[in-house]
């Protein structure tokens, strides 16, 4: 569970990191890229799970920078047992993993982890600043979520089901989604609840670092049990299968049904971008789409969910109590732009709904 509510209200500066890597070079590097900032001060680092479950106990940091493959507790249990003793914000700073690590990497995620990151690159590289400020402008974000503590055995919680509120003439023929940071374990909430006969392709736009989409997609498709791949430019999307945009591209459709990627150049500094994403399915599919936005900072997504609605496709935005960030699905409600505002899980119900021409409408906070 996860209290996004910010809690810089009597936070003094500066934030307090503890840095956790087996690697002393890496740890030196991290440690070098901390120190150019006057807002962070590294009040302990650690070389394993074990380290740093004792440090984080002393030294009570606001946000901890996790490596993943360490001796004697690797990243994930380290990530657990941290949520389940000494609940504490967590980046996980990695390289680009193995399809068996990225396993590793959505696991720590789904353990209570906040966001993942590529490790930046090293000094004289071309993009040593732009990926160094990345990392501390996430560390500076992360700092501010306030999480609660996970238990090993957690309550199911079981979400009552939500009535149709009218009838819909025209079935669903797509879904777009678009996430950020908390995005992955709302994606799985929201594939893991759909149907097995879904009759609607989904196309998914996901932020995420660089080398990470064939791996987000091989842990979505495995946790979910529900068809994803990765888009592809040309690809006819079939019903019941969700297909993730690839990084460095712009994702669109088409009138055909067909995935058309194209390198335009960033916009809202993504790429791909939400905003492109929902812009192109408005103009294709106008009321025979809906249009989800999920957790993740900044407004990528927002106005152009507002397209869709204005185009009468059915909207959602994620609430504030199940999302990490609420920047983006907040940006869209303060809009008007989303019909119906619930966790993931409700917004499956709600599409299994859609998908069968039971409901459309309006629906306040939908609770």
């Amino acid at each position: 569970m996860i209290d996004n509510r910010p809690n810089n209200t009597n936070r003094r500066l500066p934030i307090k990191v503890l840095v956790v890597d087996d690697s002393p070079w890496i740890l030196e590097f991290l440690l070098y890229l901390f120190a150019s900032d006057q807002e962070i001060q590294v009040v302990g680092t650690a070389n394993n799970g074990l380290e740093a479950l004792e440090a984080v106990k002393s030294k009570n940091p606001d946000v901890i920078t996790m490596d993943l493959h360490m001796p004697n507790m690797d990243g994930y249990m380290t990530t657990r047992a941290i949520m389940e003793s000494v609940p504490t914000p967590i980046v996980l700073v990695t390289d680009n993993p193995s399809s068996e690590r990225m396993a590793m990497t959505l696991s720590a995620l789904e353990a209570g982890a906040l966001a993942i990151i590529k490790r930046p690159a090293g000094i004289g590289c071309p993009e040593h600043t732009a990926t160094a400020r990345e990392l501390i402008q996430t560390v500076k974000l992360m700092s501010e979520v306030k999480v609660v503590k996970r238990w090993a055995r957690p309550k199911i919680l079981v979400s009552k089901d939500i009535k149709p509120i009218m009838p819909k003439p025209a079935a669903i023929k797509l879904v777009a989604v678009g996430s950020s940071t908390g995005g992955p374990l709302a994606l799985k909430q929201l594939l893991s609840k759909l149907p097995k006969n879904f009759q609607a392709p989904l196309i998914i736009v996901q932020h995420i670092a660089q080398g990470f989409t064939e791996g987000l997609v091989h842990w979505l498709e495995q946790s979910s049990g529900f068809p994803v791949c990765t888009a592809t430019h040309g690809a006819v999307m079939l019903p019941g299968h969700a297909y993730v945009a690839p990084n460095s591209v712009q994702a669109t459709v088409n009138v055909q049904g067909q995935i058309v990627l194209r390198n335009s150049g960033p916009e809202n500094g993504h790429m791909p971008s939400v905003s492109c994403l929902f812009r192109s399915v408005a103009a294709a599919y106008g009321p025979d789409a809906v249009g989800i936005l999920l957790t993740g900072m900044g407004k990528d997504g927002a106005a152009e969910l507002g397209l869709m609605k204005a185009k009468g496709a059915v909207t959602f935005a994620q609430d504030k109590d199940s999302s990490v960030i609420h920047g983006m699905p907040a940006e869209a409600i303060e809009l008007g732009a989303a019909l119906y505002v619930l966790p993931p899980d409700k917004i499956s119900l709600m599409l299994a709904n859609l998908a069968n021409g039971q409901a459309k409408g309006r629906a306040g906070d939908g609770h």
